[in-house]
């Protein structure tokens, strides 16, 4: 055997250190990628909030926020923060009755279409707002003299173009948006309750599913996240609506709140609903600061981020959590809350603020 083998031909001397030499750089190679792979930050790492997203889908809701199709479409910084810590989007602005129809029958796609087609390139889902209210109409809506039978033809008219236009692409859509009075428990008397009667709400979300019926349908109010008289009412609307079998998924809790004033047992009134079996959402968070926005404040501000995110963690049917803008750039607090400013968990040039990390430590924690 030892004889035989000897007989066997082998390569040249140089060719053998050659291949000696090559496998050597193999083994170098591996060694370095795998030191690299474990020592060079991963793209999510380099900037933490960019786990935001990560951490929302891992617990199955959406971290939402309120979009403007003028930075949307021009502001790559803008663009940035909402791609990189966000799941979703709802339009500010450009779904409602002024911008997407201001004259009878002549629609403007312009916004909603920069809206929906940013979020489809970028992977996020798209919240529609809003189909009624009684703010920011046009002046051929609010002001015209109509009989019942005239104002469901233009109320079909406009569901029709606006769901069927983004069917299959906005997904859920506020179809009544603040249906009580601001401070009372009492429907509030605007075109449609005044027109065709209470009962506005119930053929709105039918005609709504009769167009869409795979859409999501929400009625969405400020003032119910703390309980009280507004908060009883619309439960009772809500009950009232399941038992005559009017389709309604949800419902959103705004969430617009004064530093000091977020209650503590918001997760206990979103289950009161979410227990008849909707879904529940804090629709258009943010958490304005009496100006100056003093550091103090700002780590308040921190925790109370943490503490709604905490409660929809909590609630069974919470499928998310919107923050109301971009940056405090983008506000629309110090306009209608002079003297309040810093609500939001960026500032006027898009840094990061405690309120971020807030809301990551909420995410961050187990299921």
């Amino acid at each position: 055997m030892r004889g035989a083998a000897s007989t066997r031909w082998h390569p040249p001397a140089r060719g053998r250190g050659a291949l000696l030499t090559a496998g050597v750089l193999c083994m170098v190679v591996l060694v370095v990628t795998a030191i690299l792979a474990v020592a060079l930050p991963h793209p999510e790492q380099e900037q933490p909030t960019r786990g935001l997203p990560h951490l929302a889908r891992a617990h199955g809701i959406d971290l939402g926020v309120a979009v403007a199709v003028n930075p949307l479409t021009h502001d790559t910084r803008y663009q940035s923060v909402v791609t990189e810590n966000y799941t979703s989007v709802t339009a500010e602005n450009a779904m409602k009755w002024e911008h997407v129809q201001p004259e009878r029958s002549r629609f403007d796609w312009s916004g909603p279409d920069a809206v929906v087609d940013f979020a489809e390139r970028n992977g996020l889902d798209v919240h529609g707002h809003t189909l009624l209210w009684h703010n920011q109409q046009p002046s051929w809506l609010a002001q015209g003299d109509w009989s019942a039978q005239e104002l469901r033809q233009v109320l079909r008219e406009h569901m029709e173009a606006l769901l069927g236009r983004y069917q299959g692409r906005v997904t859920s859509w506020d179809v009544i948006n603040e249906p009580f009075q601001d401070h009372g428990p009492r429907l509030r008397e605007n075109l449609w309750y005044q027109v065709l009667g209470e009962d506005y709400i119930a053929e709105a979300l039918s005609m709504a599913h009769e167009i869409d019926p795979e859409a999501e349908l929400y009625i969405n109010e400020f003032g119910i996240e703390g309980g009280g008289a507004k908060t009883d009412a619309m439960y009772s609307l809500v009950t009232d609506l399941l038992d005559r079998g009017v389709p309604l998924h949800g419902v959103g809790f705004q969430g617009h709140f004064v530093h000091g004033n977020v209650p503590q047992d918001l997760a206990e009134h979103m289950r009161r609903f979410s227990d008849l079996g909707l879904e529940v959402t804090v629709s258009e968070l943010d958490v304005r600061i009496p100006q100056p926005p003093r550091e103090q404040a700002l780590r308040q501000q921190e925790q109370e981020y943490q503490h709604v995110v905490q409660a929809c963690l909590e609630v069974p049917r919470c499928v998310g959590v919107s923050v109301w803008g971009v940056s405090d750039q983008h506000s629309w607090i110090p306009e209608w809350f002079p003297g309040y400013t810093a609500a939001l968990p960026f500032d006027e040039d898009y840094e990061p603020k405690p309120a971020l990390d807030g809301m990551t430590e909420a995410l961050s924690r187990r299921r």
